[in-house]
Parts: structure tokens; C-alpha cells; sequence
């Protein structure tokens, strides 16, 4: 069954904002995406409601602790995991510190890790300032720049029994290429004890995500990339997530497992409307469960969003002076497409397009290492478009008849 777009567009009020009686197009999604109605009711509820902290005996704190406990659950079904080894935060990147500040109790100098000069600096920064205060040898995978696919036959090599931690991304929010995580991960159980850190941020709206399947032991995502407010999100393995000793203030809570990641007190409106978007998620699928309707729903969504890349990519493939960086096809990709225009910077490509209500980015994305194998520093990186379940196929002939002109 294919996706109601009508129904769809509906869900989301920024769609229906005009500019000059012209309406907004949003190809921006990769930065992040527009927020639905589920969303802003959730945390438009919640306050209204009446809010408050955790673990009161009255009636905003039972309801709190119940939302609370509801959107864990939200969160468990979506990543495919249980809702005691999910932790809410204020952002991927947040949580990510946090947790490498932890895992470094458990590292010593002349350990070693692997990060990929793929992926957002938010998996390369974290473990690059761990290992220069533990002492750690940093190791770098590579990826193909004509291809902008993970050399992961080179994985192997980088690999014995000093290695402690692997981080690589679900995809690349510059490229758009999908890694074979779970093959990474077969490569890393074979050769070491190392664990596994994936940065879901890019692949979570898109594609179905199992972390169970995976097999991989930490995945970050942020729902503000999935129709939801702008929070953060960390799974862990329930075991891993229990004996690491987080950064923590002496009274918080320890239980479940998870929770000790949540530092301070956390968004509660924050996770209403992450309850919101994993609702809306849902509610585009079939099936007896909030998982299966949201499988249901990713297969669907990914269809239709396969659909409008290859429309794209054969309509680029007429522009001569457009280079497309990344996988030149839809398999395998998520529909993220970063380009250059000869004789026009990015930047400028993109004032040309908002100039049409085409809303596009421009720049290195915080994917600094990959800006920087591609050797694209100097000239102000790539004009980055992506489309999500909200994008038409009208919009995107709307942006090839743009970029043809410009």
C-alpha cells in the first residue's frame, strides 16, 4: 500500500506557510525536518496539563512519570530495543559526550578506536577528545571518494586485540550513503572485543532500524530528523548500559539501566512530542503492534521516498554543471543528495533557491572530515537537498527547473 501524501501533508502545519503567496518547499530535512501535529499536541498537552518534575505523589507528577515511562516505550519500539535501554537528552551530540566521558573509565593509554571520515563530527569529535585524555591510538577508516561508500574491506586491518570501541554512522547525513552496519559489525566481532557506537541520526527516518538485528552495542538518533522536537536520543544494550558508571549526580535515579544518561532534569515536553512523532510513525502502517505498524510504515516510507530519488537523480543526470558527490543510484542511499555547480559556490546556489522558497543547505554539515577528503574546503563544500515522506514529486521538479536555471 502506498502513502496517502494528502493525508501526510496535512499532519505537518509548516507545509501549508506561504511566502509571497508561494509555499515553502521543504528540501532541508536532513538538517532537520518539520515538526507534525502529533508532535505539537503532545507537548502542547503536556503544558497545558499541568507539568512538573519526577517522582511526586500528586497528580502532575504521576502523569509525568507516565509520560515519561510511555515515551521510553515509544522510542524502544521504534529503534527495535526495550524501553529500559533508552535515555533521552538534550541532543545526539550531548549524549554522545556523556557517554564516551563514561566509557573512558573503562580504557587505559595504548588502547585503541576506529572512527570513519564519513561521519558527522558528532561520532568523531567525542572519541577524538577521549582518546587524546585517555591516552588512546586513533585509528581512521577511509571511504571511497568517487563512490562515498565505507571501505569496510579495509576494517579488518584496523582491528586487534587493543581495539575498545568502533564508531560509524547508520548513513551519511553529507552523502547519503547507507553503511552495511551489520557486516561492520561481523568484521568487528571477528577481530576484536571492541564495542560498537552507531550514529543513527541520518538512517532512523528513513529506513527500518533494529539495533537487535544490528547487533551493534550504542545507537544515537535525534527526533528532531524524524518529525519530532528538537531532543536527543541514546539506545544502549541493557547489560552494557548497567555497568558502565555514568556521570551522574548522586541522587538521580538509577533505574532502569538507561535513565542514569538522563542528567539534570530532562524536556518532559520533549519526549511528549517524541511520543508525537513516533505516533505519526506508526500511524502510516498496519499491524497488531506499535513495532509492526512502524516497520509497516519505514517499508512504505522508504518506497516512496526511493521513488522520488530516482526521479531526481535522472533528472540531475541531464545538468552538466551539477557533480553529485555519493551513490550515484537509490539503492543503498537515503535521499540525501549533495552536489556542486561549476562556477557557483555552494552557498550562493543556496540564496539562489530560497530566492524560490526552495529551501536547501549549504557547507560541510559538521561531516568535516569527509568536506575534507573530497577537497572541498576552499571552495565552501556542497549544496545538500533531501527529501523525506512529506516531499512530492512536484517539489522535486520544482528544484531541477531551479537548479537548471541557476
Amino acid at each position: 500500500m502506498s502513502l496517502d501524501l494528502a493525508s501526510i501533508r496535512a499532519e505537518f502545519p509548516a507545509l501549508s506557510v506561504t511566502e509571497g503567496g508561494r509555499p515553502r518547499i521543504y528540501f532541508d530535512a536532513p538538517g532537520g525536518t518539520q515538526v507534525c501535529r502529533r508532535a505539537i499536541q503532545g507537548m502542547v498537552r503536556h503544558l497545558e496539563g499541568g507539568t512538573a518534575n519526577s517522582g511526586g505523589a500528586f497528580a502532575t507528577a504521576v502523569a509525568t512519570d507516565a509520560l515519561a515511562e510511555e515515551s521510553h516505550e515509544a522510542m524502544a519500539d521504534l529503534l527495535g530495543g526495550h524501553s529500559s535501554e533508552i535515555a533521552f537528552g538534550q541532543n545526539m551530540t550531548t549524549l554522545t559526550l556523556g557517554l564516551s566521558r563514561a566509557l573512558g573509565r573503562r580504557f587505559q593509554a595504548g588502547d585503541e578506536l576506529v572512527v570513519t571520515r564519513l561521519d558527522h563530527d558528532a561520532n568523531v569529535a567525542p572519541w577524538l577528545l577521549l582518546a587524546r585524555d585517555v591516552g588512546m591510538e586513533v585509528r581512521w577508516l577511509d571511504f571511497d571518494p568517487e563512490t562515498g561508500r565505507l571501505r569496510l574491506e579495509e576494517l579488518p586491518s584496523l582491528l586487534n586485540a587493543r581495539t575498545r570501541l568502533v564508531a560509524l554512522g547508520g548513513a551519511s547525513n553529507a552523502l547519503g550513503t547507507i553503511n552495511d552496519v551489520e557486516q561492520a559489525v561481523r568484521i568487528v566481532r571477528a577481530k576484536s572485543d571492541a564495542l560498537v557506537f552507531v550514529d543513527a541520526v541520518q538512517s532512523v527516518p528513513h529506513i527500518v532500524t533494529d539495533v537487535r538485528a544490528l547487533g551493534c552495542d550504542f545507537l544515537a538518533c535525534s527526533p528532531y530528523k524524524f518529525f519530532g522536537p528538537h531532543q536527543g536520543v541514546l539506545w544502549g544494550r541493557a547489560e552494557l548500559m548497567g555497568e558502565i558508571e555514568a556521570y551522574k549526580l548522586r541522587p538521580s535515579p538509577t533505574l532502569p539501566a538507561a535513565v542514569r544518561f538522563e542528567t539534570g532534569t530532562p524536556s518532559y515536553e520533549g519526549m511528549a512530542g517524541t511520543l508525537g512523532a513516533a505516533e505519526h510513525i506508526s500511524s502510516l502502517g498496519e499491524g497488531a503492534t506499535r513495532r509492526e505498524r512502524i516497520v509497516s510504515a519505514m517499508d512504505r516510507v522508504a518506497e516512496h521516498e526511493r521513488e522520488l530519488g530516482a526521479r531526481f537523480l535522472a533528472g540531475l543526470a541531464k545538468l552538466q554543471r551539477l557533480k553529485l558527490y555519493g551513490p550515484n543510484e537509490v539503492e543503498g542511499r537515503v535521499p540525501t543528495f549533495s552536489f556542486t555547480i561549476d562556477g557557483m559556490a555552494a552557498r550562493q546556489a543556496a540564496e539562489r533557491l530560497a530566492e524560490r522558497n526552495i529551501f536547501a543547505w549549504s557547507g560541510n554539515f559538521y561531516a568535516q572530515e569527509a568536506i575534507t577528503r573530497l577537497g572541498l574546503d576552499a571552495s565552501g563544500g556542497l549544496l545538500r537537498v533531501g527529501f523525506c515522506q512529506y516531499s512530492t514529486a512536484d517539489e522535486v521538479d520544482t528544484l531541477l527547473d531551479a537548479l537548471a536555471e541557476l
